[in-house]
């Protein structure tokens, strides 16, 4: 495989940190999320662990270790509770709090560090000056997904969590603490409505759902979180900290659903899922984290970058997912690639591989495509594509192609059949390469040429039974 570029997932094909809160510190990018066990049952069944890379290499991730264990909370000393999506702000003293939300209870956790990757170790809850922890004052809604800023003494807490209809959730809140990072200095005050709450406001149909995470741009603040359709990352914008936040837009959709460049707006191109995620500049580009969906579960999920862009005004356009992301320019269209890069995983029954979390049809399972791993969680196993049926369709975005003219895939299975090689997700096949059982991966390669010039590479199979695509090499 080419080196030195930068693919999504991002991280290793074994690893599922979803919910990604990204940040510079000290000339790496760290990034802190959930974290998804693979085959695991429920969300966020692991510890926290923390990866980095240089800012200048979106490549080279490097991993930190576990820094919290889900027993490092006084309230979980048997570890009966997931920890759920956390973020991290440096305080006044120079430290690093982590923040946190355990499953089961409606309060904010805080854990702090001397270094941006090192052991956490609890600090407190977020409390009012009396002692009472926020969430569990009389009127108080429960606390969810916490999103810190600190400027100069203030840290800004937004939380929240409201399912469509839920009459008793107002939406996203902002609360303000003091220097020392849990006491309440301004109670809580809603910044973005929930959808039994929006007529009138501006956030008709892309409601707040539940992920605030708030970020600065100049004198802009950028409130982004997952919206009540859940598969897309929407953000509002405000002068201020926590007030007067107008709904500005979508920056992704995990399923590339309102895309229409290169396709229907309405057609999505793989499994729509919850989505969670944040902007950061890195080396002078801004990007989007993100979580994509695997293993034909909810709960295997795995983190993706793209890069964004800002209009004059401030505003950013939504930006298509794609396997390239990270690498910020298409990649090398030679050498041999992953399967499990694929940004695009489809087939003929749309309903049902975008079913679920609100949606009508199914959630996905064996009938569909999905990337998996043959080895038990935390196995450094390279990942794959499995349960390729009939119209099964792989995308990958994008390559730079000069003088491909054959095309080899990596296959096991009982198949009998061939996979097609495209340009675009619903065009002519340039060539086709027949498959047949077996029990191993093999090898199977056609004379075909790709044309010159940045390309997407689509591999739909046709035929009996199921296939699992490994990898494919352009040469």
């Amino acid at each position: 495989m080419p080196t030195k570029q930068g693919f999504n997932p991002y991280l290793p094909s074994w690893e599922y940190i979803p919910d990604g809160e990204p940040y510079v510190f000290e000339g790496r990018v760290y990034v802190y999320g959930s974290h998804d066990r693979f085959n695991g049952h429920a969300f966020c069944l692991n510890d926290y662990v923390c990866w980095s890379a240089p800012e200048d290499n979106l490549a080279d991730w490097q991993y930190e270790g576990v820094i919290y264990r889900t027993t490092d909370d006084p309230l979980n000393p048997e570890g009966s509770m997931c920890l759920y999506a956390p973020d991290v702000t440096v305080g006044p003293d120079g430290r690093y709090y982590l923040y946190y939300v355990l499953d089961k209870v409606p309060v904010v956790s805080v854990a702090v560090c001397d270094k941006p990757g090192g052991k956490y170790e609890f600090y407190g809850y977020v409390r009012y000056a009396d002692g009472t922890r926020l969430g569990e004052r009389g009127g108080d809604e429960p606390q969810f997904d916490p999103g810190v800023l600190t400027e100069g003494e203030n840290t800004y807490l937004y939380t929240g969590f409201c399912a469509y209809g839920d009459l008793s959730r107002n939406g996203a809140m902002a609360t303000v603490l003091g220097p020392d990072m849990l006491t309440i200095i301004e109670e809580p005050v809603f910044v973005a409505p929930s959808q039994p709450y929006s007529k009138g406001s501006g956030f008709e149909g892309f409601e707040f759902f539940e992920a605030p995470s708030i970020r600065k741009r100049g004198d802009t603040y950028y409130l982004i979180y997952s919206s009540i359709s859940m598969h897309e990352l929407c953000y509002a914008t405000s002068q201020h900290p926590n007030r007067d936040f107008i709904y500005q837009g979508v920056i992704i959709s995990n399923c590339d659903l309102h895309m229409d460049t290169y396709k229907p707006a309405d057609q999505p191109m793989y499994y729509g899922g919850n989505n969670h995620g944040s902007i950061i500049e890195i080396n002078g580009e801004w990007y989007i984290f993100y979580h994509r969906h695997t293993n034909g579960t909810a709960f295997s999920r795995q983190g993706c970058i793209e890069r964004i862009e800002f209009r004059e005004d401030g505003t950013i356009p939504q930006v298509e997912i794609t396997s390239c992301g990270p690498n910020g320019a298409p990649l090398e269209g030679w050498g041999e690639y992953p399967a499990y890069l694929a940004c695009h995983l489809f087939c003929k029954d749309q309903e049902m591989y975008t079913g679920g979390f609100g949606r009508t049809g199914a959630w996905m399972d064996s009938r569909f495509p999905k990337i998996t791993q043959d080895g038990r969680d935390d196995e450094e196993e390279i990942g794959y594509i499995a349960n390729m049926t009939d119209s099964a369709t792989a995308g990958f975005k994008y390559f730079v192609c000069e003088g491909v003219a054959k095309v080899k895939i990596k296959v096991r299975g009982y198949c009998q059949g061939a996979f097609e090689v495209k340009t675009s997700w619903d065009g002519p096949a340039l060539g086709r390469i027949p498959v047949g059982y077996t029990n191993v991966w093999k090898e199977y390669s056609t004379n075909l040429v790709i044309p010159d010039g940045v390309q997407a590479l689509y591999f739909t199979y046709t035929g009996n039974g199921a296939a699992s695509l490994a990898s494919f090499t352009l040469e």
